[in-house]
């Protein structure tokens, strides 16, 4: 019974949950990677208006799935390359 609680909790602190985004493909060009539109909603500190806000980031696509216009989750991962530090979880919304 010890032996399982110390497990599970060695299992729990070694790593932490990863962060993850939404966004949307804005480019496929590139083989297995593409690069990713992230937009959020963030409160102007002097004015109290929400502004939006875009950050792209370069994420890696095993299988070439992903295309212009689909809706993504990416997750962080170890870096693959001198940008890509993302990779695509799964594709949430495929473009029409």
């Amino acid at each position: 019974m010890a032996e399982t609680d110390n497990q599970v909790s060695s299992e729990g602190s070694s790593r932490g949950l990863a962060k993850f985004q939404e966004g949307l493909v804005v480019s496929d060009k590139m083989d297995k990677s593409v690069v990713v539109k992230v937009t959020t909603h963030k409160m102007h500190p002097k004015y109290k208006k929400f502004v939006l806000s875009s950050q792209k980031y370069v994420a890696h696509d095993e299988a070439n799935a992903c295309g212009e216009g689909d809706e993504v989750r990416i997750v962080e991962c170890r870096p693959l390359s001198k940008t890509k530090r993302w990779r695509v979880q799964n594709v949430l919304k495929k473009a029409v």
